[in-house]
């Protein structure tokens, strides 16, 4: 194959680390007070974080220098780990706010969740890549498909809201490696079903549908509130950073799932807005990166990355608005999760990676 070196995307590296860095004042901001008042320490939250932004932009900087051909090797034991990881979880996994979601290793935890998302990516980008022209055919694309419903079981267990952007993912690639559009009315269509059966299993996801529809009739319905409150109070130009008065224990756990109502809260609407256009132009640059890249394999991978990027944007600012029901899903690189940003950013190098190269 020939094979033509070219200069990383620059523009999506400046993105990434401007969102890392408005990531970790966000998170300093918004986590002081509760990391004050449960540990003693403002910057408690900040500090952890830091550590694991240190390093995944690490990891984000040799994968970007390493020939991303070579992934195609761990594709398949990578995926295989993933599922010994989700199934451990089940067994010996740890529980946080009553989810069971962590693994822990000595004085270190993670979600294996998080790494079962590039997983998925790799997996998938090699499946469909080595069909060859057979991955025009939908019906392999559905053999192909099935093939990640195990992790999908596995993850939806006890994290549904992670379930959901894992099948998203592989929705998207099958999606875009297959020219034909009409079958996917029908996968859609099943995708929905899947995940009303799904939500019926356990009457908690029924009770969330209900606190979507009326937050203010349940008890569980205050965070929801609270971070409604947190983006009218905002305004258009915001109370100024670090003035947030909903993060001083109002909103629950502010610094995870909810950190856009504060964003909203102290950067007003239009602080807001520019934080969704970067992520649309980080989305943007994906594309681009994927419409260069010099074989199928790599143009998956970023479809893969920017699909995981988009569908979690979308899933978050919709959870914090009310336009979905809570689902506990974390804004990319500013809610706080150590293993969140390291794998993210390890997904980031791959993609670095892949715009080294183009189509000679």
């Amino acid at each position: 194959m020939n094979k033509a070196v070219k200069k990383q995307d620059y523009t999506l590296l400046i993105i990434v680390l401007f969102l890392v860095g408005f990531g970790l004042v966000t998170l300093y901001s918004t986590s002081a007070w509760n990391g004050q008042v449960k540990f003693d320490d403002a910057a408690y939250y900040f500090k952890k974080q830091l550590f694991a932004t240190i390093l995944g932009v690490a990891a984000m900087y040799m994968i970007s220098c390493m020939d991303y051909h070579i992934f195609i090797k761990l594709a398949i034991p990578g995926y295989i780990v993933s599922l010994a990881l989700s199934g451990a979880v089940l067994l010996v996994g740890d529980s946080y706010n009553g989810s069971k979601r962590w693994l822990s290793l000595g004085p270190l935890s993670f979600q294996p969740a998080e790494f079962a998302k590039l997983a998925v990516i790799l997996f998938l980008a090699y499946m469909i890549s080595s069909q060859k022209k057979k991955h025009k055919n939908f019906f392999v694309m559905c053999m192909v498909m099935v093939l990640v419903l195990p992790i999908v079981a596995l993850v939806g267990t006890n994290n549904l809201s992670t379930a959901i952007i894992i099948l998203g993912i592989a929705v998207i690639m099958v999606f875009i490696s297959n020219p034909r559009y009409l079958p996917f009315i029908w996968v859609g269509g099943g995708g929905i079903g899947f995940i009303g059966i799904f939500l019926s299993m356990e009457s908690y996801r029924l009770e969330r549908l209900a606190i979507w529809k009326n937050p203010e009739a349940y008890e569980k319905g205050y965070q929801t509130i609270q971070g409604l409150y947190a983006i009218g109070s905002g305004g258009l130009f915001g109370k100024g950073l670090g003035e947030s008065i909903q993060k001083l224990g109002f909103v629950p756990e502010a610094q995870n799932d909810m950190i856009f109502s504060i964003i909203c809260e102290e950067l007003g609407l239009a602080g807001a807005a520019i934080l969704i256009i970067v992520f649309m132009v980080l989305i943007w640059r994906f594309m681009v990166v994927a419409t260069h890249a010099q074989d199928l394999f790599g143009a998956l991978v970023a479809a893969g990355v920017m699909g995981h990027i988009a569908i979690q944007v979308m899933l978050n600012v919709a959870v914090v608005t009310n336009t979905i029901p809570n689902t506990g899903i974390t804004l990319p690189f500013i809610s706080y999760g150590g293993t969140s940003v390291l794998f993210l950013l390890a997904e980031m190098g791959l993609v670095l990676s892949v715009s080294r190269w183009q189509k000679s």
